[in-house]
């Protein structure tokens, strides 16, 4: 079961920026947000997740999967850039120097949520999900951190979606549960 759902991380990972989103997650796909709760469960880690234009996708999925509090305790949704700095406690110079729209901002945003609340694992989502593009940054450009406290290993990965504002955001929630794997 475990090496199926790593060889679905890395399938979801290459070929997810091509793949039609436009009605809803694929089949195929469908049940990797519980594979990976339930390996976290298994594991004992808890995860958070800093979320910009995903706002609160990533966390509202992770709940919807019975069991789920036993790894999830809670997040932030961080859409503007003042309440990264607020509530995460951001540099505010970070995304000065980067934009908000950055592999450093990313970074940022899944260290600062797991140490803030305590969690094994950070997430931070952060991208333009359109209609428009966003501090010259074309509508799917996106960049998910993905940082384990254990071992201070980090991961962050840019991708480059096509399709609408929702399949955009359901792309950046596949690909976070992806990148978990990667790292744990």
């Amino acid at each position: 079961m475990k090496e199926r759902a790593m060889n679905k991380a890395a399938e979801i990972l290459e070929s997810v920026e091509k793949t039609d989103f436009e009605k809803g997650t694929p089949e195929a796909w469908a049940n990797f947000a519980e594979e990976t709760v339930n390996l976290l469960k298994e594991k004992s880690l808890k995860v958070t997740a800093a979320e910009s234009l995903t706002a609160g996708l990533f966390q509202a999925t992770v709940a919807s999967v019975p069991g789920a509090s036993n790894i999830f305790d809670g997040g932030f949704v961080t859409y503007a850039d003042n309440i990264k700095v607020q509530l995460l406690g951001m540099d505010p110079g970070l995304i000065d120097r980067y934009t908000v729209v950055s592999n450093p901002v990313a970074k940022a945003m899944a260290e600062l949520s797991a140490q803030n609340l305590n969690a094994d694992i950070g997430l931070g989502f952060t991208g333009v999900a359109g209609p428009d593009p966003l501090e010259g940054n074309p509508v799917g450009t996106v960049f998910i951190g993905v940082w384990n406290r254990q071992n201070n290993e980090e991961i962050v990965k840019e991708f480059h979606f096509e399709g609408t504002r929702q399949a955009i955001r359901l792309k950046s929630v596949l690909c976070g549960f992806a990148l978990i794997w990667k790292i744990i």
